[in-house]
This record gives structure tokens, sequence and C-alpha cells, in this order.
């Protein structure tokens, strides 16, 4: 698959992590703007790339996870409002590559983000 892609692994329970709106910015000098919102699937993944390879310029741009309400409805004790409620991620394309994939390792208390393959 080329573009942009993401999944969700939730480190507290072992599984992916199904249901958590995602959303994707695009930053420029001035502004940013949304370029879409998805929700991930049952395998903790975006059914298709949140850009395209066609779609993909280089630039700034800002994957923003909803977690917090992923944890609530999995019953994740937590003090309110939760530690995490969003996690934002900001990456720079080079819109010549073919493929990023930007996986989002997360507990309630903390998370991890890479470049996977």
């Amino acid at each position: 698959m080329n573009g942009l892609t993401t999944h969700i692994l939730d480190l507290a329970h072992g599984k992916p992590a199904a249901g958590v709106e995602i959303e994707l910015y695009r930053f420029n000098i001035a502004d940013h703007s949304l370029v879409t919102k998805t929700v991930t699937n049952a395998d903790g993944r975006v059914d298709t790339p949140l850009l395209s390879k066609a779609e993909m310029t280089t630039g700034e741009y800002e994957l923003l996870f909803h977690i917090g309400p992923y944890f609530t409805e999995q019953g994740v004790q937590q003090v309110e409002p939760p530690f995490l409620q969003k996690v934002a991620v900001r990456v720079h394309l080079l819109g010549e590559e073919d493929h990023y994939h930007v996986p989002l390792l997360v507990s309630p208390w903390g998370y991890q983000v890479y470049r996977g393959s």
C-alpha cells in the first residue's frame, strides 16, 4: 500500500485499538487544515491510506489520535479528565517517497510512535 498509513496497538490490553478517531492535518507557514478524518477498524488500522501516493506532497503533517474516548470505552479506570486525551504526532513527509507508515503503541499513560515499514 502506498501513501500514508497507520495502525494503533493497545498495549494495556494486548490488542489492536478499534474505533479510534484519527484526524490528519496539513501544516503550512500561516495555518493548518484538516485533510481527512477516519476511524480505525477491528485490526486497529484504517481501511484506506490517510493520504494516497498521488495526494502526498512534501510538507509537515499532524496525525491526531483521539485515544481518551477509546480507553474510556474499554472500561479503564482513569482520573477525570484522562491523562491522555489526544496524541498528536507531527511528521515531515517527502512527496517523492512511496510509503510512510506511522504505528502508535499506546496505553492510558504513555505512547510510542515510529516510522514503520
